[in-house]
């Protein structure tokens, strides 16, 4: 089997990066990397990864993705605490997609926190 790159954009293979994280064998250990992998997600349509790294109190009951959407490229613009010594951190990110043809970014400034030892996504901000 060939290994293809990331969708995050780090440059590694997608089984050393998010897809480790996606199988559950490793745990995203800073608030970007868990930004990353929540991305390849979506880039991969992996609803029960992006509802699982959901916060408990903002989490959706589902999650429904649009494939007509194909999320192509990750820009991480800056991040504040989310590392391995924070409860907390935020991470402002350019998310670029193709949808019916048409290119689009989706900018945002999300924020992520620790929910029993592990890092999740709360909201945008």
């Amino acid at each position: 089997m060939v290994e293809t790159g990331c969708p995050c954009g780090s440059g590694k293979g997608y089984r050393e990066c998010c897809g480790r994280f996606h199988a559950g064998a490793a745990a995203a250990p800073t608030a970007e990397a868990l930004m990353r992998s929540r991305f390849s997600a979506y880039a991969k349509g992996d609803t029960a990864y992006l509802l699982t790294t959901w916060h408990s109190t903002t989490r959706p009951p589902r999650l429904d993705l649009d494939r007509k959407t194909r999320w192509t490229t990750l820009e991480i613009l800056e991040t504040t605490g989310g590392s391995a010594i924070h409860t907390e951190g935020t991470v402002r990110f350019r998310a670029h997609y193709a949808e019916r043809g048409r290119a689009g970014v989706l900018e945002e400034h999300s924020s992520f926190s620790r929910e029993n030892g592990l890092w999740v996504y709360v909201a945008a901000l």
